[in-house]
């Protein structure tokens, strides 16, 4: 297929992911303004949505100018482009992403080391070989060393720790996004335990290198993509991050969603 087609298409997809990230930019600043209107515990969809919108791992939000230019250069006509070619051909993964068949049909299990404290974990290459492949190719690289968890969340129907953001503020790499999702729950509810990826809102092809756990039973509402990629399970020492939940959040715009008190280092994530 011709490279201008597939930068047209690469251009398409760099608008949809800033457009996201726009509007994320401007809910979470009604979002801010209409906290100190109302009372604690009030707006019940707000919360949802808020929720939803934390999960994301955006790659940072962009300026109006780097919009524009974006966009300009994808509704300038090319005359190179190729006109045969399918403007709804479904995205593919780059060439840093691994192979979904190098982990189709596999479990690999290991440890996730979280402030010295281990947790033990599985990843399902069988339900979701993609994702597998993903977090198995990042742990033997060694890439999550060193990586921060730097979101937690503690409503009563909504528990869980973030990690993985290669800045650790939770934005993403825009150079290494990837799909399709796999294996997602049909009710929305993710079981304490579950191992699930964060990816870009309204985006089947956002996920990236982060990863999220659930400590307790939680309710995500799917978006225009669908749900989250369940990618393992935590098969021991849940309790490590349970207690890391209890401790709480630093204080900030939300009662129930922020860093947490007791910043979490990842000191090893390593699977065989």
């Amino acid at each position: 297929m011709a490279a201008s087609s597939r930068s047209a298409r690469e251009a398409k997809r760099r608008i949809q992911q800033m457009e996201a990230k726009r509007e994320l930019r401007r809910d979470q600043e009604k979002r801010r303004k209409r906290d100190n209107l109302v009372a604690a515990g009030a707006g019940t969809a707000a919360v949802v949505l808020a929720v939803v919108l934390q999960l994301t791992a955006f790659a940072g939000n962009p300026t109006e100018d780097e919009f524009a230019a974006a966009e300009a250069g994808l509704t300038d006509p090319s005359a190179s482009a190729d006109p045969s070619a399918s403007t709804s051909a479904p995205p593919t993964n780059g060439p840093n992403i691994p192979a979904a068949d190098t982990a189709a049909g596999k479990t690999f299990t290991g440890d996730l080391v979280l402030n010295g404290r281990p947790l033990g974990v599985e990843l399902d290459g069988t339900s979701a070989p993609q994702a597998a492949a993903v977090f198995k190719s990042l742990s033997d690289e060694g890439f999550y060393n060193g990586k921060t968890c730097h979101r937690l969340t503690t409503a009563d129907a909504f528990g869980v720790l973030q990690c993985g953001s290669p800045t650790g503020d939770g934005q993403g790499d825009p150079n290494y996004t990837w799909g399709p999702l796999e294996n997602t729950p049909a009710d929305n509810t993710y079981p304490a335990g579950t191992i699930a990826v964060a990816r870009t809102g309204n985006n089947a092809y956002g996920n990236g290198t982060q990863f999220f756990i659930v400590y307790k039973d939680t309710a995500i509402p799917a978006d225009s993509a669908g749900g989250y990629t369940v990618v393992g399970r935590v098969t021991s020492g849940l309790d490590v991050v349970s207690n890391i939940a209890a401790a709480g959040i630093t204080p900030g715009s939300s009662d129930t969603d922020g860093a947490p008190v007791e910043p979490v280092t990842i000191d090893s994530f390593s699977l065989k």
